[in-house]
């Protein structure tokens, strides 16, 4: 038998997209070459969006992860979004907790819903001290929230140093080098790759 097909839609902002990495391949590149390397047949449809907020997100992901995820043996769907929540313009918080914990439960409902197993991954550091908090209290709640729905959560912000922070810094003060996405995909590969085998247990099992 032949190894399954795995699909597996990447939903978030400018961060999953792999902006600021020269290399191209950003978390979500590193991680699909990683599981192809070891003889997983993954297709991975990257659907980051430059500023999207995680309502934005919730809004549009069904339309384009249907027709990718159709005739997968094993689907689905990891959502990484937040940083742009936190942000304040006009004097105001782009998205409150409430309306980011609120596209989390859509995207899980609407995922389940379609069989598609959901993986969440939460936002990352800034150079901007007073935003570090709101992401830190921001993913905090993600991770509340994904354990009560017993939904794998990966957590970067708490683990993230001075030296991540000076790597945003030296760009435009929120996306990391290819040295900081190299970073974020060895973070996120043991929860995902653990996860991707339940994909493909679905084909086997």
């Amino acid at each position: 038998m032949p190894p399954p097909d795995l699909r597996v839609c990447f939903l978030g902002d400018s961060l999953t997209a792999g902006v600021g990495d020269d290399a191209a391949l950003g978390w979500v590149g590193r991680l699909v070459v990683a599981a192809r390397g070891a003889g997983t047949d993954l297709t991975g449809y990257n659907l980051g969006v430059r500023r999207e907020t995680a309502p934005e997100v919730a809004a549009r992901w069904m339309a384009e992860a249907a027709p990718r995820l159709r005739h997968g043996d094993g689907c689905g769907v990891v959502l990484a979004v937040g940083v742009n929540d936190t942000t304040v313009e006009g004097g105001r918080r782009r998205v409150p907790e409430a309306g980011t914990l609120g596209a989390v439960d859509l995207v899980a409902d609407q995922a389940g819903a379609e069989g598609w197993p959901l993986l969440v991954v939460g936002p990352t550091l800034v150079a901007d001290a007073e935003q570090n908090r709101r992401i830190t209290a921001l993913s905090a709640a993600m991770a509340d929230r994904c354990g009560r729905r017993s939904l794998p959560f990966v957590e970067l912000a708490a683990g993230l140093d001075d030296e991540w922070l000076a790597d945003v810094a030296s760009g435009d003060g929120a996306h990391p080098s290819a040295r900081g996405y190299e970073r974020l995909s060895r973070s996120i590969s043991p929860v995902f790759t653990t996860w991707l085998g339940t994909l493909a247990d679905r084909r086997t099992g």
